[in-house]
């Protein structure tokens, strides 16, 4: 069994980037005492996957996500079409090694064992 979360980011709130990395820690403590394989992938990859442009605006992931899923125009949350957007880069990964081989640590997936 797989699990795929987003890279760490800067955040412009201590207390949220505190929170945000507690909820990431706890969440590859679970996957790795379930014995899951984890892969990070970094915003930027995830939207230049799912979206084609890494910069690419939280709408434009939305919508991409409900096109690529056939969710016949049904309205997403953010957060929903993010994790949703975290698990299409996942697959592509799995079906296109070239996303796992970037160039630099900003373009490749972290894998956990």
């Amino acid at each position: 069994a797989e699990m795929a979360i987003e890279d760490v980011f800067l955040a412009r709130n201590p207390m949220a980037a505190l929170k945000l990395g507690q909820a990431r820690g706890a969440a590859i403590c679970a996957g790795v005492n379930g014995e899951l394989t984890l892969a990070e992938y970094p915003a930027r990859l995830v939207k230049q996957t799912v979206v084609g442009i890494g910069g690419a605006a939280k709408g434009q992931v939305q919508h991409m996500v409900g096109v690529l899923l056939n969710l016949n125009g049904e309205p997403i949350a953010e957060d929903a079409a993010d994790a949703l957007a975290i698990a299409l880069c996942h697959a592509h990964a799995r079906t296109q090694p070239a996303v796992q081989r970037g160039t630099s640590r900003r373009r490749r997936a972290v894998r956990w064992k």
